[in-house]
Formats: structure tokens, C-alpha cells, sequence
């Protein structure tokens, strides 16, 4: 192989969601890695389906993105 063209493959410490930890190797940075999503809680394999407020998320979008005049609109709807 050439020198100095490939890149640190080294082992890295993987924590689960679920406490679970194992040891594999990587060319990410750093020596562990945290995974908020596993099978364990993922909805693919518990079945279950995660809703989401779809009118919280335009209201969030309309808030922040949105102009002066919707703006000023809520503001004296809500008083």
C-alpha cells in the first residue's frame, strides 16, 4: 500500500441506545460514538408510529420564516 494516502482506521467504542456497547473499527474521529437510534426504539422494528404535529411544525415555520405582517397578525390574536 502507499504511505500516507489512506486514513486512520482505528477501533471505536459504539454505546446504544439501549446501553448495549460493542467495539469496531473506524476512520471516524475519536475513540467512541453514541447512537441515540437503535432496534430497540426505532419504529421500523417496534411497530410503533411516531406522530408528528404537523401544525406545530407550520406554526414553528411561520414564526420564524414568515413576514412582518403574519407576524404582527398573531401577536394581536393572541392578546
Amino acid at each position: 500500500m502507499k504511505k500516507d494516502i489512506h486514513p486512520n482506521y482505528h477501533p471505536l467504542t459504539v454505546s446504544l441506545a439501549d446501553g448495549t456497547t460493542f467495539v469496531t473499527r473506524s476512520t471516524m474521529s475519536g475513540d467512541a460514538y453514541s447512537s441515540e437510534v437503535d432496534s430497540t426504539n426505532h419504529p421500523f422494528y417496534t411497530g410503533k408510529r411516531q406522530f408528528v404535529d404537523t401544525a406545530g411544525r407550520v406554526e414553528k415555520f411561520k414564526r420564524r420564516y414568515g413576514s412582518k405582517a403574519a407576524a404582527t397578525e398573531e401577536e394581536a390574536a393572541a392578546e
